[in-house]
């Protein structure tokens, strides 16, 4: 799985995006989130408050309890605005 890191997000982790293969009770992106902040450190910052992280799946967003696929592309970034 290629997960992409953006803005504050990726200052925290110190990543842009990395190859991972969590473990099978990683089922939706929610688990992934959870699985991913107890690495410990910036992702521990990072996903400290899921209030203020949107996830996308192959490039469409998607909401926390999306089920993830073999394969995918999963980005997380904060909210995204307009102006």
């Amino acid at each position: 799985m290629n997960v992409l890191y953006f803005a504050w997000l990726r200052a925290k982790i110190g990543l842009g995006r990395e190859q991972i293969e969590p473990p099978a009770s990683v089922a939706t992106v929610a688990d992934l989130i959870d699985w991913l902040a107890a690495r410990g450190g910036g992702y521990a910052e990072a996903f400290a408050d899921v209030s203020c992280i949107r996830a996308a799946i192959d490039q469409e967003f998607v909401e926390l309890d999306t089920p993830l696929r073999a394969g995918a592309e999963v980005a997380f970034f904060p909210p995204v605005t307009g102006g």
